[in-house]
């Protein structure tokens, strides 16, 4: 299911920002982009997105801009002292006065800075958590609203089908009635044009044959049950996208089996509609967890 959250903090000299995104997918897949030196911390934001996304896959963004602090620098002593012992041998004087201080302080390598690679990212993880559990709330509470729909999008396709299932149902014992009055028909034409006479037993056991052939009557009963699996699934409070794709898949299967078994044109204009709802089902099915 698609969706958007992003949350931002900023204290203790550290600007945090988190943007997940989610696209459609059967399986869990994160794509994590983070701040230089904040890779390291992908497996603990995994960690978090799958309590929150169980299928999709998930665009995560991490931005940390840290601010400078009187803790990141030091004065290289030695270098300093090996710059002042080198002057002094070069000058002949003693280097130590305050300007030259100064002077020796601007000099390459008289001052450490601490680089942002040299940064535990852990140490920031504290911070860092709260934010990601925010943005991660605030895609689940957009997945949700669009959750109410979908689901009512799911049933009203499972109603159709019932509906068209029903139209079936009634159809299909008028089909070997529709099928002995026409075998009935051209049995008594072929019958007057040749001058021959036929049984009626073997008449009654075309007809027979025929509806044995023809009979839905258990592939009906079967999605009837799936039907009432399909409802079920889509009350249930946990995740139910893989049981309903697997009952959508059982449905198709039973659907089929009619569309080849009743061999009569009205049931089969049912059947493509009842197909056409079934694929709408699978679509949508998709965003489902």
């Amino acid at each position: 299911m698609t969706g958007f959250g992003e949350a931002r903090s900023q204290s203790g000299g550290m600007a945090i920002a988190v943007e997940v995104r989610t696209i459609n997918s059967r399986h869990f897949k994160l794509s994590f982009r983070s701040s230089e030196g904040y890779a390291a911390l992908e497996p603990d934001v995994e960690v978090l997105t799958r309590e929150a996304v169980r299928r999709g896959t998930v665009q995560l963004n991490l931005r940390v801009d840290r601010r400078s602090s009187v803790d990141d620098y030091r004065i290289n002593t030695e270098v300093i002292e090996n710059y002042r012992r080198q002057l002094q041998q070069f000058t002949g004087s003693d280097w130590n006065a305050a300007d030259d201080l100064r002077l020796l302080l601007s000099l390459p390598g008289a001052v450490d800075e601490k680089l942002r690679g040299d940064y535990d990212p852990r140490e920031d993880w504290p911070a860092i958590e709260p934010v990601v559990r925010e943005a991660l709330a605030a895609l689940a509470k957009m997945r949700g609203e669009e959750g109410v729909a979908l689901a009512a999008d799911l049933a009203h396709n499972g109603r159709q089908i019932s509906e068209l299932l029903d139209a079936i149902s009634r159809r299909s014992p008028e089909v070997t009635q529709s099928y002995q009055t026409r075998l009935t028909g051209r049995v008594q034409q072929a019958l007057s044009e040749l001058n021959v006479t036929v049984e009626p037993a073997d008449l009654l056991r075309e007809i027979a044959l025929f509806a044995d052939r023809s009979d839905i009557s258990e592939e009906i009963v079967r999605l009837r049950s799936h039907l009432q699996q399909y409802e079920a699934a889509l009350l249930m409070a946990e995740s139910s996208g893989r049981k309903l794709e697997f009952i959508a898949q059982e449905m198709g299967r039973e659907i089929n089996t009619i569309g080849s078994k009743a061999n009569d044109a009205e049931i089969s204009r049912l059947v493509v509609d009842i197909k056409t709802a079934l694929e709408r089902i699978r679509e949508q099915i998709q965003n489902v967890e």
